[in-house]
C-alpha cells in the first residue's frame, strides 16, 4: 500500500499542467507519425498542386495578355480595314461623278451633233424644196410669159428653143432688177 499511497500523494501534488512521461512519449510518437505522413506524402502533392495551380494562373495571365494583345491586334486590323473601305468608298463615289460627267458631256455632245445633222438636214431639205419650187415656178412663169407674149404679139411661140431663150432671157431680167431692188 505504500506504493499505492505514494502513487496517490505523488499523483494529489502533481502539477496537472504538466503531462505524464507515457502521455508525452506517446503524444511525441504519433507527432513524428503525423508530420512523417504529412512530410513525406501531403506536402509533396501540395507543392505539385501549387505548382500547378501557379503555372495555371500565370498561363492565364500570359494566355489572357495574348489574348488582349491579338485582340487588340484585331481591333487595329479592322480600324485599318474600315479606313481603307471608306477611302475606296470616296474613291468610287469620285470616279462616279466622273463618269456620270463624262457620260453627260457625251451625251450632250451627242444630242448637238443630232441636233446640228436634223439642221443641215432640215436645211438641205428645205434647199432642196426651194430649188424644186423655183424649177417649177420658172416652168410655170415661163409657160405663162409665152401665154401672154403670145396673146400680146398674137401669134404663138410654138419653137420650144425660141420660148425657152425668151423665158430664161425675161427671168435674167427679171432676178437681176429684184437684185438691184434689194441692195
Amino acid at each position: 500500500m505504500t506504493t499505492a499511497a505514494t502513487l496517490l500523494a505523488s499523483e494529489e501534488g502533481a502539477n496537472p499542467l504538466i503531462p505524464h512521461t507515457y502521455e508525452l512519449v506517446v503524444g511525441i510518437f504519433a507527432f513524428a507519425v503525423v508530420f512523417f505522413v504529412v512530410g513525406r506524402m501531403l506536402v509533396p502533392r501540395i507543392q505539385k498542386t501549387l505548382a500547378e495551380r501557379t503555372d495555371a494562373i500565370e498561363g492565364g495571365i500570359k494566355r489572357a495578355e495574348e489574348a488582349q494583345a491579338e485582340a487588340q491586334a484585331l481591333q487595329q486590323q479592322y480600324r485599318d480595314q474600315l479606313a481603307e473601305a471608306r477611302q475606296d468608298a470616296a474613291r468610287l463615289r469620285e470616279e462616279a461623278r466622273e463618269q456620270a460627267a463624262q457620260i453627260k458631256a457625251e451625251l450632250r455632245e451627242e444630242a448637238q451633233a443630232e441636233a446640228r445633222r436634223l439642221i443641215e438636214a432640215a436645211h438641205a431639205q428645205i434647199e432642196a424644196d426651194r430649188q424644186q419650187a423655183f424649177t417649177q415656178l420658172r416652168a410655170e412663169i415661163g409657160r405663162l410669159s409665152t401665154d401672154l407674149a403670145g396673146r400680146i404679139v398674137g401669134e404663138a411661140l410654138e419653137d420650144e428653143a425660141r420660148r425657152r431663150r425668151t423665158v430664161d432671157r425675161f427671168l435674167d431680167e427679171l432676178e437681176s432688177s429684184s437684185a438691184q431692188a434689194v441692195r
